[in-house]
């Protein structure tokens, strides 16, 4: 993350546009649970937190926090985006099981 309030990326030799990422409001929350749905014209991506440690228990409950509503084309790019994420995690990591 970069030390000013905005952070540019790009690079003027590619086609693509520059990107100035706007900080100021930016928020970082833990989240250790997520679960999704989808209908026809939205994906559904709640976000939260299992404070529960007994996992024997008979009950758990999530503290859900966010909730992320995506078009399935912006779905469709954050599945790509988070493979190739995680594939370059394992290959310096070693393989999540």
């Amino acid at each position: 993350m970069a030390n000013s309030p905005t952070e540019e990326v790009g690079n003027a030799d590619t086609q693509a546009p520059r990107i100035k990422w706007q900080t100021q409001a930016l928020k970082s929350t833990y989240a250790n649970f997520c679960n999704a749905t989808s209908t026809r014209e939205e994906v559904v991506l709640n976000f939260g937190v299992n404070h529960n440690w007994d996992r024997g228990g008979a009950e758990v409950e999530i503290e859900l926090e966010h909730r992320i509503v995506l078009s399935p084309f912006a779905a469709k790019r954050l599945s790509d985006l988070l493979l190739r994420l995680m594939a370059e995690y394992e290959s310096r990591y070693g393989e999540l099981r």
